[in-house]
Order: structure tokens, then C-alpha cells, then sequence
């Protein structure tokens, strides 16, 4: 997974938005405790953030070195930039011992990872019963009509030939069909997908960096192709000025999978 946003790191935490506080009252409400919180795929660092106003300590760890460099730095949050798969010796090394975990929780990564793998791992951390994992991921910016037809067209389009197939686990499936083997937390009766909205204000540049942040954009110029091109820009510019309004509201959907372990 690191390898697809290398390139694009500094795209990859400016560009993308900001989860509101919203998704993360909810998932401390499920959990009894809130003693620590390991981020898995924390990337630039942005959902460790919030995590760490929650949570006493924050554990937050990516495979890319680059994508870490751009983590915002305070003093609850530990950094380990970790290989892709982890030995439960390495996972008690990196991060902590056996059932010590309040919470474990991958923003907008966990479609790209070895699934049983991690699951072991999760399991195995976690603390037991009532151990908490929360997994979500947003899917296309919202912002009008036609701006939203051009970037469906960019990206399910133009980008498919580019496109990695857990993509679509996400944002055709909003993680309805992705594999996860948790009981739902008390007061929930199924571990979703559970909808959230999140918003930024962006201008046309800001818009850009985003699709630059893309995993296929990346993938389509290494490859020669240049997914905005100049006539795509045109468009969008032509669609975006429309209104007038340099500025203008984004909406994300976000969908969350949330559960437990047992005992």
C-alpha cells in the first residue's frame, strides 16, 4: 500500500480533509476505556490528532517513512514507521503487549491491507471483552452537479485502467461487502456501515491537490499519463467558476464499520 502515495505525500496531507469530530465522539463513546488507541495506516497523521485529545496515549504507525514526515507531532502520540506485515513479536515491539489496547482504528486504509493478517493482530491486541475496532473511509467530494459529473467521469472513467481493485470496496461498495469478523458494540445492533459527512472549504487549487493525492493519479503518471489534463482542466474550471465563487463547500460521505472483540 505505502508505495501508492509515496510520490504524493505532501498532496496526501494538505489535500485531504480534516475527519470532523463527529466520527471520533462516537467511536470513544463505544469504548469503556480510553487509556490507549493505536492508529493503523495513520499516513500524515490526521486521524491521530483527534485521537489524541481522547485518549491518554496514541500509538499511530504507517509503512511509509515519508508519509510520517508529514505527521503532526504532540507529545501523547508515538510515531513507528512499521513493515507491512507484522509477527506478533514485532506487533508487541512496535506497538504493545497482548490485550492492552482500548482501540484500534484505520482511516480510509484498511481496504488496501492483508485483511486476516490484521485481523489476528487486532484480536490479539486488543483488550477483551468490549477491545474496539473502527474502520472508515470517505468516497468522492460532493459539491454540485456539474463539478460531481466530471469528477465520477475522472475517476470511475478516465482513472479506471488505473484504479486498484480494493478501491472499489470502498467507493462503489462503501464497505458494506469488506470482510469484518466483530461483534457490534453495545447499543448498536450490527457493525454497520455507519454514515457520517464531513466538509471543507476548498478553492479550485485545493480540488486539484486532492485528485493529485488519487493512488491511480499517481499510478497514471507514472505510467505517462496525466489525468488532469489540459482540456480536463479547462472543464473543471469552466464548472467551477460558474457560480462565481472561488471558494466553495465540499461534502465528504464517510462510511465506518465499528465492532468488538469477545472474550
Amino acid at each position: 500500500m505505502a508505495e501508492l502515495f509515496i510520490n504524493q505525500a505532501k498532496q496526501y496531507s494538505t489535500g485531504r480533509p480534516t475527519y470532523p469530530e463527529e466520527v471520533f465522539q462516537f467511536i470513544a463513546s463505544k469504548t469503556p476505556c480510553h487509556d490507549l488507541a493505536w492508529d493503523v495506516g495513520t499516513g500524515s497523521g490526521q486521524a491521530a490528532r483527534s485521537l489524541a485529545g481522547m485518549y491518554k496515549n496514541v500509538v499511530a504507525t504507517d509503512t511509509s517513512p515519508k508519509q510520517l514526515q508529514f505527521a503532526v507531532k504532540l507529545p501523547n502520540i508515538t510515531y513507528h514507521c512499521t513493515p507491512s506485515k507484522m509477527s506478533i513479536a514485532e506487533l508487541e515491539q512496535n506497538i504493545t503487549a497482548e490485550s492492552s489496547v482500548d482501540l484500534v482504528t484505520v482511516a480510509t486504509a484498511i481496504h488496501w491491507f492483508d485483511l486476516p493478517t490484521f485481523y489476528q493482530q487486532v484480536k490479539w491486541i486488543l483488550k477483551k471483552p468490549n477491545g474496539v475496532i473502527a474502520a472508515w473511509s470517505y468516497t468522492l467530494p460532493e459539491i454540485n452537479r456539474n463539478i460531481d459529473n466530471l469528477i465520477r467521469k475522472t475517476y470511475f472513467v478516465d482513472a479506471l485502467p488505473f484504479n486498484q481493485p480494493q478501491s472499489k470496496l470502498i467507493m462503489e461498495d462503501n464497505y458494506r461487502t469488506i470482510d469484518f469478523p466483530f461483534e457490534p458494540v453495545d447499543g448498536l445492533e450490527n457493525t454497520g456501515p455507519f454514515e457520517f459527512k464531513m466538509e471543507k472549504v476548498m478553492d479550485l487549487d485545493g480540488y486539484f491537490t486532492l485528485i493529485k493525492s488519487w493512488s491511480p493519479y499517481q499510478t497514471a503518471k507514472d505510467k505517462g499519463v496525466d489525468l488532469l489534463n489540459e482540456d480536463l482542466v479547462k472543464d473543471f474550471t469552466h464548472a467551477w467558476m460558474e457560480d462565481g465563487k472561488q471558494e466553495k463547500i465540499a461534502t465528504f460521505p464517510i462510511y465506518m464499520r465499528i465492532g468488538k472483540v469477545g472474550n
